[in-house]
């Protein structure tokens, strides 16, 4: 599904990433480690279509989306969602507008039916009308999650999403997350400094330490 090779940045002069490769699997969940500064970021980036590189390409679902750290396909058209830290909700529209936002091809009645779809499949029934301030950030993730999947992306980017949460509501959110992940088998990979929770979302774990990738056995 995923296949990243040889991926090389460097940014005025200092090497951050060097010779970073990953190939995951249809539906499959995987965790990237490491300390502040490491890259993890950076990395995700890159398959998202936000920063140009040295080297590397980037192969998803078959098409090539990045070739010699050059975009071949830009962002808005790579079918990946993104899932960040600090939720990214527009404060001046509904949870269902927000939902509705990346999926305005469809007509107005299948927007609908996804927006309600996607809450009952996160637990958020009934929530279509309200703002974000007026949710839980345990709620304003969970929205950003579905306003994430309401495309139906081919790969999902989540960036340190769990870390402005307290540790009660994070274990429980993690678990849900999987289960929706596991249901609707979209191609994931989370960035994490935490490995506690990557060991409880992701099938595979990577670390990356002295700017490259290692795979977790």
């Amino acid at each position: 599904m995923l296949a990243v090779k040889n991926l090389s940045v460097a940014f005025q002069g200092k090497v951050i990433l060097n010779n970073f490769s990953l190939n995951l699997k249809q539906g499959e969940i995987f965790a990237m480690l490491g300390e502040s500064g490491s890259g993890k970021s950076t990395a995700l980036r890159f398959i998202a279509g936000l920063d140009e590189t040295q080297d590397g390409s980037v192969n998803l679902n078959g098409r090539k989306l990045s070739k010699q750290g050059n975009h071949t396909i830009q962002p808005d058209n790579r079918e990946i969602g993104m899932v960040f830290q600090d939720y990214a909700l527009f404060p001046h529209m509904t949870v269902e507008k927000n939902i509705s936002f990346g999926i305005n091809n469809l007509t107005k009645s299948k927007q609908k039916q996804r927006v309600e779809e996607l809450l009952t499949m996160v637990g958020l029934e009934g929530i279509e009308q309200k703002y974000p301030h007026q949710l839980s950030g345990g709620e304003q993730q969970r929205v950003s999650l579905v306003r994430a999947l309401a495309p139906n992306p081919k790969l999902l980017l989540l960036d340190e999403p769990f870390s402005s949460l307290d540790i009660k509501h994070r274990k429980k959110l993690v678990k849900q997350v999987r289960e929706i992940l596991k249901k609707t088998q979209v191609t994931s990979i989370l960035v994490t400094h935490d490995e506690t929770e990557a060991n409880a979302l992701a099938d595979t774990i990577g670390i990356i330490k002295n700017k490259q990738l290692t795979i977790k056995q």
